[in-house]
């Protein structure tokens, strides 16, 4: 993980377009007939990318056939409309495994099908028990044979937030039997390509206050009095302590971290009990090294984001245990990593901080890197979450309304994948309550002060970055927003579901019109624009969204109110061990997780899926959550702000939870 800046430049949409996780085609699609010589009739199951055809990617021949590869077959869901009705409404009463398996996973019969077929190329396989999830292991060799494919080997240097990578795939559409075909949903591993980078962001490091100016140590960490928080400190602010006054503090319960970078072993520990100052507990932290793991720890690989979501979540439920599902950063490994948690159905809640915008997807899609089998095969495993009563949130983003400004370069609106999911909870950000004075090298200072909770938009950080920097505002906000707010808006993917439907708020909304985007050009198959126009007096707009709406609530993630991060990986990069001024909603998805945790220990039971019951206790007499309903500049994500008695906000979702009094609705439910 590369540490974040607030004035991380926005990457062109030409270079997003080689980077932004293009060769991620190992989610693949069957999509018609085709005959196979000597193989009968065989089908598809097509990749749509030859990744030689792309951009400074280098080719070096065939795929060596001993290379060892883990392909994974993601099998269609049976009963399909009738569990995504009963998730929406709220499922009870929970299946195990076994009975998720039996009515929802594909028939044994399907899979014994595929296993065989691959059997016979001497490819083994892993049949995960929710009769879903088909982890294979053979050679490129076998593959190759099975699926009637050529890999070959590539190099592409880095790029945006990529590093350079030397990899293999396949640019042909790989083929299974009909009668299996027509069974899989997706095939995921045939490249092994990391596209996925973590979503942490930090303070300004140019911006900070003179160390001189305060004995507080916390302060000399970033400069700043308020961005080294705690997980105690979420407790506080969100009303998990009253919890714990009645001896709640996640006993009897394990939560699950799914990630794509390796932890620290070590951290967690020393974090509790040094940072946090935790009494020792007995709780365990166990790895699962799903589909062999992401390799050693290390800052490039994201082990930062591993690091957090376990200090965080376990900080916050100290007696509960703590598995982190970490898989190698491809898509077959994420999907994994979910699916695993699932099956093992040991965790009663999950969490991941790892997202991509629906831009990004739509432009892999029309490229025909990417198909919406992606898309489902995630909202399989989530559906198998919410069938199980395991809780599962996920982090809505760091750009703002303008999600595919950080990974595709394009200045649309976009909200995050796979956060966007109606079978999820998605977390979004607000910013605390802070003030203090931003000093930039030069020597020029600025004030800055924010008087209440609002959602996180670092709109109110330009006129002070732009007099530091001494340029126009117009050029802080047009370059300098790359981070610069809380995930949020509407799905083009996702249709809204049931229980976001009549909720004040979600259908008409109010914005801020900041930044009016222009110049479309063609990126990676789409049209869509790639620079900003910038209006100071920033009008009022009204409109209405369809489609899936993100957030669902929201917690602090401003890193400028932000949090103490303890990553042992720093030590190799030149960094200190400890540093504050950390946030994200990378922060807020593992903070949701472990307070889940807390809930679970209260009531002596899952409280599964949060959202069909959350956005209901929204709508009673008497909301856990607090709206953040005020308009216009001082409550926006850079565009969707809140509009007054409604209890909707794109850019916060219900708005920030008391969760104390969350727990007691919960506890109210059948």
């Amino acid at each position: 993980m590369t540490p974040c800046s607030s004035r991380r430049r926005r990457r062109t949409a030409a270079r997003a377009a080689i980077a932004g996780g293009a060769l991620s085609a190992a989610l693949l699609w069957a999509s018609g007939v085709a005959t196979a010589s000597g193989q009968g009739s065989m089908t598809p199951v097509q990749s749509g990318v030859d990744p030689a055809a792309l951009p400074h990617v280098a080719v070096f021949g065939n795929t060596p056939a001993s290379t060892p590869e883990t392909v994974s077959f993601i099998m269609r869901e049976q009963n399909l409309s009738q569990l995504e009705s009963s998730v929406e409404a709220g499922f009870h009463p929970f299946l195990s495994v076994s009975q998720f398996a039996a009515t929802y996973g594909q028939s044994r019969q399907s899979v014994s099908a595929l296993t065989s077929y691959l059997a016979g190329f001497g490819i083994a396989t892993q049949v995960y028990a929710d009769d879903v999830d088909v982890v294979a292991n053979g050679t490129a060799g076998e593959f190759d044979n099975a699926l009637a494919v050529q890999q070959h080997q590539y190099y592409v240097p880095s790029t945006g937030d990529v590093g350079a990578q030397s990899f293999h795939g396949t640019g042909q559409s790989p083929e299974l039997p009909s009668s299996i075909a027509q069974n899989v949903l997706a095939v995921l591993g045939l490249t092994n390509y990391s596209p996925f980078t973590s979503g942490l962001s930090h303070v300004d490091r140019a911006l900070t206050r003179p160390a001189s100016s305060t004995s507080n140590a916390c302060m000399a960490l970033t400069g700043l009095a308020g961005d080294c928080n705690t997980p105690s400190s979420f407790a506080s602010d969100y009303d998990l302590s009253g919890l714990y006054h009645h001896g709640a503090a996640g006993q009897g319960e394990t939560l699950a971290i799914v990630t794509l970078a390796a932890l620290d072993v070590g951290a967690p520990q020393y974090y509790w009990q040094n940072i946090m100052h935790l009494p020792a507990s007995g709780r365990t932290v166990a790895v699962d090294n799903v589909d062999g793991g992401p390799g050693a720890p290390s800052d490039a690989s994201g082990t930062g984001e591993t690091d957090l979501d376990v200090e965080q979540s376990g900080g916050l439920a100290p007696d509960a245990n703590v598995i982190v599902y970490q898989a190698p950063n491809d898509d077959s490994g994420f999907a994994d990593a979910f699916f695993s948690a699932a099956s093992q159905n040991i965790a009663s809640s999950v969490s991941a901080s790892w997202g991509e915008s629906e831009t990004y997807l739509a432009a892999a899609v029309a490229s025909g890197v990417e198909t919406p089998a992606y898309e489902a095969a995630f909202d399989e495993a989530f559906l198998e979450f919410a069938a199980q009563g395991q809780s599962g949130f996920l982090a809505a983003g760091d750009a703002g309304a303008y999600d595919a400004s950080d990974d595709i370069g394009t200045t649309n609106l976009a909200v995050d994948t796979s956060a966007n999911s109606p079978y999820i909870t998605s977390g979004g950000g607000t910013t605390l309550p802070w003030s203090g004075t931003l000093t930039g090298s030069t020597g020029i200072a600025a004030t800055v002060s924010v008087r209440q909770q609002r959602a996180w938009g670092w709109d109110y950080l330009w006129p002070s970055i732009a007099t530091i920097q001494s340029e126009s505002e117009a050029t802080a906000a047009e370059t300098d927003i790359g981070g610069g707010g809380g995930g949020g808006g509407y799905s083009t993917i996702e249709p809204e579901p049931s229980y976001q439907q009549g909720v004040s708020g979600t259908g008409g909304y109010s914005a801020v019109q900041w930044l009016t985007p222009t110049d479309p050009q063609e990126v990676s198959g789409i049209v869509a624009p790639t620079e900003w126009s910038f209006n100071p007096r920033a009008p009022l707009t009204s409109g209405y969204g369809s489609g899936r709406e993100e957030p669902d609530l929201s917690t602090n993630a401003d890193p400028y109110s932000g949090y103490l991060l303890y990553e042992p990986s720093w030590a190799g990069v030149s960094q200190p061990t400890l540093q504050g001024g950390w946030g994200g909603t990378s922060f807020v998805a593992p903070q949701l997780n472990g307070s889940t945790a807390v809930i679970d220990s209260y009531l002596g039971r899952r409280v599964g899926f949060w959202n069909p019951s959350i956005y209901a206790f929204a709508q009673s007499g008497n909301s856990p959550f607090t709206p953040l309903d005020q308009r216009g500049i001082g409550n926006d994500n850079l565009y969707y702000t809140g509009t007054p008695g409604t209890l909707y906000n794109p850019a916060t979702g219900l708005g920030y939870p008391d969760l104390s009094q969350l727990a007691a609705d919960f506890a109210g439910q059948n």
